[in-house]
Parts: structure tokens; C-alpha cells; sequence
């Protein structure tokens, strides 16, 4: 899936994918097979959900994981 991601993106929307992020649950997952395949660790989530506007909602916090698709994507990300 990962060799072809970007090319089918690139084909449908007319740019091409960079890099992959992922979200892996720590409650319930290590995230071992993610670092298996040589995806590396970013971080952590802050345990608030995206829809979360007044600092209320809790959710679990989870691992992020990033892939990348091309040897110069942080340049192309930066610049």
C-alpha cells in the first residue's frame, strides 16, 4: 500500500503524498509492528479530539507514527 499511495493520489488530486502519519492507541497497542516496518516514532497525542473546542472532551492518548514517501519531503514540506 505504501508504494502506491502517492502515485494514486497524485493521479486523482494532482499532487503528490509526501509522508504517512498514523495514529496508534497506547492504551491498547505498542505500535510494534508500526516500528517493525521502520515507521518512526512523533510523538504523542495530547488526549484532546479534534472536534474538542472548549477543553472538554477526553480521549485516549495516542502514539504518532510517520512514514515518509520521499527522500526530500522535508524540504518539499518546508518549503
Amino acid at each position: 500500500m505504501l508504494r502506491r499511495v502517492s502515485a494514486d493520489w497524485q493521479r486523482k488530486y494532482a499532487h503528490p503524498i509526501l509522508l504517512v502519519e498514523t495514529f496508534v492507541d497506547r492504551a491498547r497497542f505498542a505500535g510494534t509492528s508500526y516500528r517493525a516496518a521502520n515507521w518512526q516514532h512523533l510523538g504523542a497525542t495530547t488526549g484532546r479530539g479534534r472536534q474538542d473546542r472548549y477543553t472538554t472532551l477526553r480521549v485516549p492518548i495516542k502514539d504518532i507514527y510517520g512514514y515518509p514517501l520521499h527522500g526530500a519531503f522535508r524540504e518539499r514540506l518546508c518549503a
